[in-house]
């Protein structure tokens, strides 16, 4: 059974999420206060709507409740992103996910019920820095504060050699959770495996310990 999703502010952020879910095959509700807005995504998402997220009575007359997972993208207005988080939550929606301007919101959205809090700018320059230190650095998701997952293609150093050989837990303090290769997906590989090229690596690890594995192992 697939997951129904709402997305409220159908900015640049909130707009890319309705997009890639929707393309995913996804149900998505589309909210936004901005005519314009709606009509851009009414043959992309699955229902638009034209709704104040601030009004308690509008959001339960559209069964926001009722959805799965509701992402609050709202652009400058951190009122209205507060409110409608409050809401949500005194609501009981299953996991809320929110868009936060800067450190000082997002303290208040973890206090008020917000499940997930994302700094999009913050997020997207992690990406941007580990990307330009190295080609071999696919991706790159902060999992916390200090804990993140990387996907890293083998570098010239790391081919041919098996994942016991290279030690990489006990050398560097991560966990290689699994290695893809084109369009298979190896979870939990055997430490005998050897690494060939074109093989990604999804790591799991502290920040700093990931960044010593990508200066010493990684950077060709």
């Amino acid at each position: 059974m697939k997951r129904e999703y709402a997305v409220i502010g159908l900015g640049r952020f909130g707009g890319s999420i309705c997009e890639e879910l929707s393309n995913e095959g996804m149900k998505v509700l589309a909210i936004d206060v901005s005519d314009q807005r709606i009509n851009e995504f009414k043959n992309i998402a699955s229902h638009v709507v034209v709704a104040d997220s601030t009004d308690e009575i509008a959001l339960k007359e559209l069964g926001v409740k009722n959805i799965d997972h509701v992402i609050v993208a709202i652009g400058d207005d951190i009122q209205a992103s507060i409110l409608t988080t409050v809401i949500l939550s005194e609501m009981g929606v299953q996991r809320i996910t929110v868009k936060a301007q800067n450190d000082y919101h997002e303290k208040i959205l973890n206090k008020i019920g917000a499940d997930h809090v994302i700094h999009p700018e913050r997020d997207m320059g992690i990406r941007i820095a580990h990307s330009l230190i190295s080609s071999n650095i696919l991706d790159y998701l902060e999992l916390s504060d200090d804990h993140s997952m990387v996907e890293v293609k083998v570098g010239k150093k790391m081919l041919g050699r098996t994942l016991i050989e290279l030690n990489i837990r006990a050398r560097y303090g991560c966990n290689v959770v699994a290695i893809r290769h084109e369009k298979d997906m190896n979870v939990s590989p055997k430490a005998e495996y050897a690494l060939q090229e074109d093989d990604i690596l999804i790591v799991i690890g502290a920040d700093k310990d990931i960044s010593r594995f990508e200066k010493q192992l990684v950077i060709d």
